[in-house]
């Protein structure tokens, strides 16, 4: 931190001005803090100058109004932070200029300029990025769990890497290992029996990082990571040290994925921010999820489907992305299942992290593209005594266990089925466009990916 910190104050004009001014006084005689300016952010009930001018003068620093004195000047707050170089916004204003909502998206734009946003019981810090990186970069980050993440940088993976360009997986998880580890997806052979091994051993072999090798087959580094803020950092993480490694390996581009709302603590080139349709609305237009979505270079709407999200919905969220990030590239997708094995004329259960209310979808689309016949479903794979509840139920009828790589789907799905004498089969979840509307998602990766190629180019 630097050793005097420029200062820009919110006010407002329901404050009497002697009060605010005195208030002020309190930051210039700290020593530490350079009031370098005033944004008067709306109220009129104690204002009596005039203008601006007239203001300045009795507050003795420069002060900048809106040009609606009723409007919050979001513009203006972000434009005064790069004309004074502020390290610190101060909001000194209260209710009812400004509430919760209002508050949530002056913080989003400040921290979007890497700079914290503070009031007299709350600070907001910018997200931690380490600019460590040796090697072109994208981030895939998200505005929640099981949205699709994996998922989706697992496609991602198979696209940069069919394209040539050698890519690396970096990914974080709850259930991650204390030192980093290296998967080497594409030379290892990734089998049920390897995974139970691995579980037995005390691994959580259904971590992300192992997800990524086995769906992508390409090298992959497994971090761990503990708490999650508002604004997407985590308290404790080794993707630092992760990406110091992948920095050493044979790979041509890095791919750092997020976990849950968390957001990976690595500078890179580019970012892909995915969004559940599914999701609350409000999460999405309010709180930081406005902040996420101004992080979008490409921005992939997942879950757009009924009755996760009727077709209004995802209007509106994408109106809404539009608003807030003019310049992203938006794809709305559905997943759709993909069995890593052939599954063709055999009984299976199907273990899923995909809500109960899909699966008739999900059913559909196995049963149709890949000739089996689902004699059952568990979406319990992230609960496990219901997941084994629903495997006892069906056991006896399938032939294979048909199961996404995820939460317990080693420990519970697999080693259960493997006792048993069934076949298992992993299976990926393939994001698809909703309709021909939107861009090619591969396509649109790759462009992506030559960007920040290109980016990192002109910044070394």
């Amino acid at each position: 931190m630097k050793s005097t910190e420029k200062m820009i104050c919110l006010v407002d004009g329901e404050h009497y001005l002697p009060v605010t001014k005195a208030a002020i006084n309190i930051f210039e005689n700290m020593g530490h803090v350079d009031v370098v300016a005033i944004v008067f952010i709306g109220g009129t009930e104690k204002l009596r100058t005039e203008g601006p001018d007239n203001y300045s003068e009795m507050m003795g620093l420069p002060v900048h109004f809106g040009e609606d004195k009723n409007e919050i000047p979001y513009d203006l707050i972000v434009e005064m932070i790069k004309t004074y170089d502020a390290d610190v916004v101060m909001d000194l204003s209260d209710e009812p200029v400004l509430d919760y909502t209002k508050r949530f998206k002056i913080a989003s734009k400040v921290l979007s300029l890497g700079i914290p946003y503070k009031g007299p019981d709350f600070k907001f810090e910018p997200l931690t990025e380490y600019d460590m990186l040796e090697k072109p970069s994208i981030k895939i980050l998200g505005t929640g769990k099981r949205i699709g993440k994996t998922a989706v940088s697992s496609f991602a993976a198979r696209k940069i890497d069919k394209n040539g360009y050698n890519p690396c997986v970096i990914a974080m998880g709850r259930g991650g290992p204390e030192i980093p580890e290296i998967v080497h997806g594409d030379q290892m052979k990734i089998t049920p029996e390897f995974l139970t091994e691995q579980s037995n051993k005390g691994v959580h072999a259904a971590s992300d990082h192992w997800e990524d090798a086995l769906m992508s087959r390409v090298l992959t580094i497994g971090c761990r990571r503990c708490g999650g803020g508002m604004a997407g950092d985590v308290f404790l993480t080794n993707m630092e040290e992760g990406a110091k490694i992948a920095n050493k390996q044979d790979s041509g581009f890095l791919i750092f994925e997020g976990s849950g709302a968390a957001i990976p603590p690595i500078k890179t080139n580019k970012n892909i921010t995915l969004i559940g349709a599914n999701q609350p609305l409000i999460n999405i237009e309010n709180f930081f999820g406005p902040y996420r979505i101004v992080l979008g270079d490409l921005i992939i709407l997942t879950m757009c489907e009924e009755p996760m999200a009727s077709k209004e919905k995802i209007k509106k969220i994408e109106d809404t992305i539009k608003e807030i990030n003019p310049n992203a590239k938006i794809i709305s997708t559905v997943f759709r299942p993909k069995p890593l094995s052939n599954i063709k004329d055999k009984n299976v259960l199907f273990a899923t992290t995909a809500p109960d209310a899909i699966k008739n979808v999900l059913i559909e689309h196995l049963e149709n593209e890949h000739g089996c016949k689902i004699i059952g479903v568990t979406p319990h794979l992230s609960n496990r005594p219901l997941l084994k509840e629903d495997i006892n139920k069906y056991i006896d009828k399938a032939d294979v266990m048909l199961t996404e790589l995820k939460a317990a789907a080693v420990d519970v799905a697999t080693k259960d089925s493997l006792e048993a004498g069934l076949e298992v089969v992993y299976c990926d979840n393939i994001p698809i466009p909703i309709n021909d509307s939107y861009p090619d998602l591969s396509k649109s990766i790759i462009e992506l990916v030559d960007l920040a190629i290109n980016d990192f180019k002109n910044s070394n």
